[in-house]
């Protein structure tokens, strides 16, 4: 566990960043949505640092260790059972694959089909949902084991160029994993049924391709540079996944408002605003991924949801931080432990990141979920929340406000 002071502390010993760009840091981390409790790999909060490769797989493996010994003591699966692996990790490339190290730790058998999907950004992880989605369609009675952990040490700059710190402050340690099954024998003890995955890439524009980019500064230092576009590029992504989602779940009354104003605006037949779906009135509960302060107030703001709709998302960001591609699996957490989840409710997860990407996963509950669950990640602290975060203002030392198309 890490407080904000306490990682500018150690920034100052591992970065080799001047007193202006740790000052930058010091107040973008006071604006960040961020609590004091979010966690940084051990390595870097000892002395002598060591920030090498063992350490790096240290960190990954103690993630995604921790969190499948988890769902297989709680799903009481056998290993052996477990037909399709997928792992999913920002940016973390090593060799063997953290897809290897799962199949190696775990002794799976020797046919199981492995993926290893790396540097895909923060959506990765519900583009697993509907990669496994698509796989067991095809290889019947089998289960499909999903594991997204987040590498903070290879994400960190040390460097002093401005749009590559904004990184270093949201991203922290943690990780997730799932099963998804097609056996109908599993349907009575399931707790969610997929009904929903929606996937756009918008890389083929170059703003969107290059908002997110890693690259050496002018030292020859890596990191992950930030443009000024992010917020705009990550709403119009959000905007053309939800376009397409909207006719999977929508009711009828909505797509009609939807086909009207495109008509409308399309001709030139009226001077209006585009219509944003009321997605309410098809999904329960929406999950976004954190990604930082900003990109949760445009998506807020600019899709029509309101401060309760991104609650989990927001007391996600202060308690956890930005887990990347398993940050919307703790917001369902949360909804989970606030005894929120009912059997028939919808929910929808949302994420997108690098490329740039967005994915979308639509989910009905099968049961209502026990609130008081020992494994969820809340379970010591939930009562303690939401708390209030409106007094902290949005930074906006680097991003421009998001224009919609």
């Amino acid at each position: 566990m890490c407080s904000k002071e306490k990682f500018i502390e150690r920034f100052k010993i591992y970065g080799n960043s001047n007193e202006t760009s740790i000052e930058f840091m010091r107040k973008l981390l006071g604006k960040s949505g961020l609590g004091e409790k979010t966690y940084m790999p051990s390595n870097l909060l000892r002395d002598p640092l060591d920030m090498c490769l063992k350490e790096t797989r240290r960190e990954v493996e103690s993630v995604m260790f921790g969190a499948v010994d988890l769902l297989l003591e709680k799903t009481q699966v056998k290993t052996e059972d477990i037909g399709i692996v997928i792992v999913t990790c920002t940016i973390l490339n090593v060799l063997p694959s953290l897809a290897d190290m799962i199949v190696h730790r775990y002794k799976l058998r020797e046919n199981v089909l492995v993926y290893n999907l790396t540097s895909m950004g923060c959506s990765s992880g519900l583009r697993a949902i509907g990669f496994a989605q698509k796989l067991l369609q095809v290889h019947r009675n089998t289960y499909a084991l999903l594991v997204s952990p987040e590498n903070t040490q290879q994400m960190i700059y040390r460097g002093n160029e401005r749009s590559k710190l904004f990184m270093n402050f949201p991203l922290r340690v943690g990780g997730a994993a799932a099963l998804l099954s097609n056996r109908p024998s599993d349907h009575g003890k399931a707790k969610y049924q997929l009904l929903h995955t929606v996937h756009t890439h918008t890389a083929n524009s170059d703003r969107s391709y290059q908002s997110i980019y890693e690259e050496e500064d002018s030292v020859g230092i890596g990191g992950v540079t930030i443009t000024k576009e992010l917020l705009a590029v990550a709403i119009e992504a959000v905007e053309a996944n939800i376009h397409a989602l909207g006719p999977l779940v929508l009711p009828l009354s909505e797509k009609i408002r939807y086909i009207t104003n495109y008509i409308t605006r399309r001709y030139n037949l009226a001077d209006i605003k585009p219509y944003v779906p009321n997605f309410k009135k098809a999904i329960e509960h929406v999950f976004p991924h954190v990604g930082t302060k900003p990109v949760l107030d445009e998506f807020e703001k600019n899709l029509g949801f309101n401060e309760a709709d991104v609650e989990a998302s927001r007391m996600n960001l202060y308690r956890f931080g930005n887990t990347c591609s398993s940050s919307t699996w703790y917001a369902l957490s949360y909804g989970e432990a606030k005894g929120r989840i009912k059997k028939g409710d919808r929910l929808w997860q949302i994420a997108f990141g690098s490329g740039f990407k967005c994915s979308s996963a639509v989910w009905r509950a099968l049961r209502t979920v026990d609130p008081h669950d020992k494994r969820n990640p809340w379970k010591d602290e939930i009562n303690e929340f939401p708390v209030d975060l409106r007094n902290i203002e949005t930074y906006s030392e680097l991003f421009e406000p998001a224009k919609r198309k």
